[in-house]
């Protein structure tokens, strides 16, 4: 696989926890939540799934999620993000500025005592149009996501926990083929400030694009902690790694995030 298609591919991965969630906001009350995902490949997955060694790539994503309850049925969704890649050689590239920003909103279809239903859709404007510059590779057109997610709550033993599941069609352009991405998380509350959080991110590509995008998969798993300063604030932090793919990167990192409620 040739290298610059190898980073076409990896610059497609955008990991993050589905920190909203299923769940709608209430009415009036909303969510900000800043996150610095750092991660380094030496590695990447060959067409036949076996990890080998590659060119040094390095990304830092800084994405802030605001989140805001307009109807107890529907939240609005506003996401800015900031990035920086680097490229070792013989690549030697690298880009600072600008990552996707997602414009959209949640709205829950159905709903229990202790489950919900809802549909979501954003639309993804990116940071740059450079498509000369490889570290810009997969960030330099608009993309459409559209998901549904499904959530529950319950108990293990006697302490609480909760499952979030959502399934996406990524639909994108520029010569990169369209997705299919599956995304879960289970929380499990250990004490009354700790909430521990084990979560699943999944892309197939359907089929391959241009030549700057062969067919590929990837699932990432990410483990963190969540502590509760107070009712406004919390801190989280964590690790990200990519367990498994076909003509992807390898890339593990470090996961620090800051939760404000108002």
């Amino acid at each position: 696989m040739r290298v610059r298609a190898l980073l076409a591919v990896a610059l497609l991965a955008a990991a993050g926890p589905a920190y909203g969630g299923a769940w709608t906001l209430p009415q009036g009350q909303g969510q900000l939540i800043v996150t610095a995902t750092g991660t380094q490949a030496d590695q990447s997955f060959d067409h036949d799934w076996v990890a080998r060694e590659s060119t040094r790539y390095r990304k830092l994503d800084l994405p802030a999620l605001l989140e805001y309850g307009v109807t107890a049925d529907l939240t609005a969704i506003v996401s800015p993000s900031l990035q920086h890649v680097d490229i070792a050689a013989p690549t030697d590239a690298e880009r600072t500025g600008l990552g996707y920003s997602e414009f959209g909103g949640r709205y829950r279809v159905l709903h229990g005592k202790d489950w919900v239903f809802s549909v979501q859709g954003t639309m993804r404007i990116p940071g740059t149009t450079d498509t000369s510059n490889p570290a810009a590779i997969g960030y330099t057109f608009p993309e459409f996501d559209a998901r549904a997610l499904f959530g529950t709550t319950f108990h293990v033993g006697s302490l609480p926990a909760f499952v979030d599941l959502q399934v996406a069609q990524r639909f994108r352009g520029d010569g990169a083929p369209n997705e299919f991405r599956a995304d879960g998380t289970f929380g499990l509350q250990v004490a009354k400030r700790w909430l521990l959080l084990a979560q699943t991110f999944n892309v197939v590509a359907e089929g391959p694009g241009s030549a700057l995008f062969p067919s590929y998969n990837y699932s990432k798993a990410e483990l963190s902690a969540v502590y509760a300063v107070n009712e406004q604030w919390s801190v989280q932090f964590g690790g990200i790694s990519t367990v498994l793919g076909r003509n992807a990167l390898q890339e593990n990192g470090f996961v620090l995030g800051v939760w404000r409620y108002f």
